[in-house]
């Protein structure tokens, strides 16, 4: 009998204080016609110095596990992407399984960028279903203010913080959980987006690090056209493989990194705009909170039901990209 890992909950969390474009406009020289134009993003969330990836995973999983109606003490396992973990170490996974109690399950963190919780949830279902765990949180957290140059306007006006998080759980003979994923990866496109300073190439304790980029790089133009390409293809490809058509889809929740990026892979799939789901205007790109956010609001909106074929589909900073095909 197969085994499939059903989403059982979904949590989220995002900081109080909001950062409009007006607020942008005292700080860079934009404007909000500008940033709405150029990216659909209309405001975002930031953390406060006192919040993290892990405070926030811990609020989106605790509430992922009220809603699942399953105890910490059930997780067997705790994964989460973020590139903007607390510390280069310990893992956000640990810290999320100190703060929520999991004492029985194994922690660790999957580092993709923008796609970072497209590969988590891949790895968490694989191993739920080859029966290595039962029980998963998966957490998408970044916190992508805290390494802006707010002089740059071509970035600063992009990123938001936020986290999400789902509960997946094995369950036999259902035709529910996630379904496929497809992967990819091209490392020459490295160059594009990038943080230099921290690791341990240029460490922070080293001279070295004040001669180099402390803050997000991203050559724009190049990222799009990227972007515009590889979502699509990931798309079709993830479709051709479970012998699916675009027409299958109930619900398309895509990384929300830039309106006409969304707009273009929808078109792509020829889906209309009832089966989109987009709220890049509200968070900004939140990296690997961006899917499970959408998936969150969908879901509270009553957009994303139980038993629909959600698609979702993102890319970033590898350069990597993925998709996910999950019956909700």
């Amino acid at each position: 009998m197969s085994i499939q890992a059903v989403v059982q909950g979904i949590g989220h969390s995002v900081p109080e204080k909001i950062l409009s474009n007006a607020d942008l406009e005292k700080m860079v020289d934009t404007s909000d016609e500008w940033i709405v134009q150029r990216t659909g993003i209309r405001e975002r969330r930031m953390c406060s110095p006192e919040q993290t990836p892990s405070t926030l995973g811990i609020e989106a999983a605790h509430e992922a596990l009220s809603r699942s109606g399953i105890s910490a003490e059930e997780v067997d396992l705790i994964i989460t992407g973020t590139v903007t973990g607390d510390m280069l170490f310990p893992s956000v996974s640990c810290l999320i399984q100190a703060g929520i109690g999991a004492r029985k399950s194994g922690a660790f963190d999957v580092g993709a960028a923008c796609a970072g919780f497209i590969h988590a949830t891949a790895v968490a279902g694989s191993l739920i279903q080859t029966g290595q765990a039962k029980t998963a949180v998966v957490v998408g957290v970044d916190t992508l203010t805290k390494f802006v140059n707010w002089k740059d306007r071509s970035t600063c006006v992009l990123f938001g913080d936020g986290a999400g998080a789902i509960v997946l759980r094995g369950e036999e003979d259902t035709d529910r959980g996630v379904l496929k994923t497809v992967l990819l990866a091209d490392g020459t496109g490295a160059r594009h987006i990038d943080l230099e300073a921290g690791g341990s190439r240029y460490p922070a304790c080293s001279e070295a690090s004040k001669r180099v980029r402390d803050t997000i790089y991203m050559a724009g133009a190049e990222v799009y056209r990227f972007a515009v390409v590889a979502m699509g293809d990931a798309c079709c490809r993830l479709l051709d493989q479970v012998g699916m058509n675009p027409e299958d889809i109930d619900l398309f929740v895509p990384h929300q990194a830039n309106l006409r990026i969304i707009e273009s892979a929808a078109k792509r799939l020829h889906l209309p705009d009832e089966k989109v789901f987009i709220n890049v205007a509200k968070y900004g790109n939140t990296s690997g909170g961006s899917i499970p956010l959408g998936l969150y609001e969908a879901e509270r909106e009553g957009r994303l039901k139980k038993g629909m074929v959600v698609m979702t589909v993102g890319f970033g900073a590898g350069l990597v990209w993925g998709a996910n095909l999950i019956r909700w």
